[in-house]
């Protein structure tokens, strides 16, 4: 199998069969392209993206309140209208 690190590009060759080990860094090439992600999550460089629950549902009101609390609770760092 052929797998190409997310962190450096670099590509690497492995066997694996179904059920069977993975390499130990795996789906990084190296504990210290491991450790760069790790890094980047913890230091808030990622982040999950998700739309409001059930906003088709909602008045643009309530869309505005509840952008409001998730932005005041810190959940989200932006809210965008993907209808625009």
């Amino acid at each position: 199998m052929t797998h190409k690190c997310s962190v450096c590009g670099t590509v690497s060759e492995f066997d694996y069969k179904p059920g069977g080990k993975l390499p130990p860094n795996f789906p990084f090439c190296s504990a210290r392209c491991k450790a760069i992600d790790l890094g980047k999550w913890l230091n808030g460089e990622y982040r999950i993206s998700t739309p409001l629950p059930n906003a088709d549902l909602m008045a643009d009101e309530e869309k505005e309140v509840l952008a409001q609390l998730l932005l005041d609770a810190g959940e989200v760092d932006e809210v965008t209208d993907d209808d625009e």
